[in-house]
């Protein structure tokens, strides 16, 4: 049987007993938002998307400069990477190999998606731009994360955090490029 996030449980749980297994747990379900009953991932999706926009209304980073692309690179590498040794460890707890609650998966996708718009400069001019370039993120990576596009399905058979991980890293890569796309379209239409 393949096991996705709505496979039933295959494994018992196993409680956490250190520090590191609680940090993992927390991180892993991003910050518990992944127990929301209902569309976790969207949930944990909307976080990160809430934090982002944020961030840049709040002048944490630039959104439209080339600079920050840099530092988000950062972020969205640690996110990861934390993300597949959280995954990987939470799996145990919660008893499946994919489970529902775990969403660092999307934390990570959602803000790789939105590591593409220091790339089109020249909306910065626009206004909303910023805004329609979070929501339009958000709802580009959801579309990639639930259509698992060739080779996202595929990266779902690797093993451990990184099978976890791997499928909403490749999402989060195809709506960055869907938006980047449109977004230089944007720039040469109405900047020109």
């Amino acid at each position: 049987m393949r096991l996705t996030k709505a496979a039933a449980r295959d494994r018992p749980r196993l409680p956490p007993r250190t520090l590191g297994d609680y940090l993992a747990l927390i991180w892993a379900t991003g910050f518990f938002s992944g127990y929301a009953p209902v569309a976790p991932g969207t949930v944990g999706s909307a976080v990160v998307a809430a934090l982002y926009y944020a961030g840049g209304k709040l002048g944490w980073f630039q959104p439209f400069a080339p600079d920050s692309a840099w530092a988000l690179l950062l972020v969205a590498a640690l996110a990861s990477y934390a993300g597949i040794w959280a995954a990987d460890r939470a799996a145990r707890f919660l008893g499946a190999k994919d489970p529902r609650e775990v969403v660092a998966d999307e934390f990570a996708g959602q803000l790789i998606t939105y590591l593409f718009l220091p790339l089109a400069p020249k909306l910065a001019g626009l206004s909303g731009a910023f805004e329609a370039w979070v929501i339009a993120g958000f709802l580009a990576f959801r579309a990639f994360d639930i259509l698992k596009a060739y080779p996202a399905r595929q990266c779902e058979a690797l093993r451990g955090g990184l099978g976890i991980m791997a499928d909403d890293i490749v999402a989060g890569i195809q709506a960055g490029l869907l938006l980047l796309t449109l977004a230089k379209a944007g720039e040469y239409f109405l900047c020109a």
